[in-house]
This record gives structure tokens, sequence and C-alpha cells, in this order.
């Protein structure tokens, strides 16, 4: 048994020791997380114009399918996304505060689950590794991006309809129209 249980806790409160100060990795880690994030949420409300309280509004969150399982989303996007924009998977899942392991496996799944690999790594050496989009894989992603956009117009369509309920939305009744 601890020394701590066998004689009971003591009447003075014992201080913790305040964390250490942030290493400059982890600040830059984090800055570089928040703006991927920032980015990523940005690519997703494209074409979509922020909205004041008492005007309707959407979130459009579209993921692919192969059956039941997921194939591809918003978080696969922004990791290939990343990828293209640094050159290297460790790049893309540092500046996605992912572990190196974590966007390898998602690598590998997307390049399983597709008829053709999406992402294609060079090993080290000179100039050291890395990996790049394939085209196949910038023709899906433009193709989800055509399809978020055709989604987020049909809804635009029907937002008005929406803000009619709303508290301090449209004053017209929607049912009478």
């Amino acid at each position: 048994m601890p020394v701590e249980r066998r004689q009971g806790k003591s009447a003075t409160a014992e201080v913790s020791p305040s964390p250490p100060p942030p290493r400059q990795e982890d600040a830059q880690r984090d800055a570089l997380a928040r703006e991927l994030l920032a980015t990523a949420e940005a690519l997703e409300a494209a074409g979509k114009e922020p909205v004041s309280p008492g005007v309707a509004g959407y979130d459009v969150r579209v993921r692919i399918r192969d059956g039941e399982t997921p194939v591809f989303g918003p978080g696969r996007l922004t990791l290939l996304r990343a990828i293209d924009a640094t050159g290297s998977i460790s790049a893309a899942a540092r500046r996605m505060n992912m572990s190196y392991r974590r966007a390898w496996l998602l690598v590998e799944a997307m390049n399983h689950e597709f008829r053709e690999p999406l992402v294609t790594r060079h090993i080290g050496g000179v100039s050291g590794g890395g990996a790049q989009l394939t085209p196949f894989a910038q023709n899906l992603v433009a193709h989800y991006d055509t399809l978020i956009k055709e989604i987020r117009s049909l809804l635009d369509a029907h937002v008005p309809t929406f803000d009619a309920y709303l508290k301090e939305g449209n004053a017209v009744d929607p049912d009478d129209e």
C-alpha cells in the first residue's frame, strides 16, 4: 500500500507543478494544425456565405461508401490535400496533428479501396522520400468538389423556406407559398 494511503492525506494541499511551457515545435505544430483546420473548414464552406442569427443555414458532410464501408469523405479529402500541399505523408500528418501511422494507414486503405491508387510514395534517398497524388486521385477530388458544390446549390434554393421557420427569420409563412 502506498505511504500516502497508509498515513492518510495531509492537512496541507499539495500544489501540483505547473506544466512546462510549450516547446517551440509544439507551438508550431499547433499553429499548423489550426491553419489546416481553418483551411478545411473554409474549403467545406466554399461558396457558402457566413450566416447571421435569424437566417437559416446548413452543414453538409458527404461520405462516399462502398456498401456500408465509408471510403471517402471530408477527413480523407483533407489528408489528400495536405499530402498534395506538402509532398509528404509525414508532413501532412504533422500538419493535421495526426500520427504518421494513422496517416499511413489511411493512405494504404484508400489505395486498396479504389480501383487505382490515390497516393504514390517514393522511398527516401539522396533527395529524400515523398508522396504525391495520382491523376486518379486528382480526378476523384475534383468530382467530389463538384458534388459538394451541386449539393450546396440545391440546398441554397431551400434556405429561404427554412429561414421562415426561425424565430427571428423572415415573417412570411412558408406554408402560404
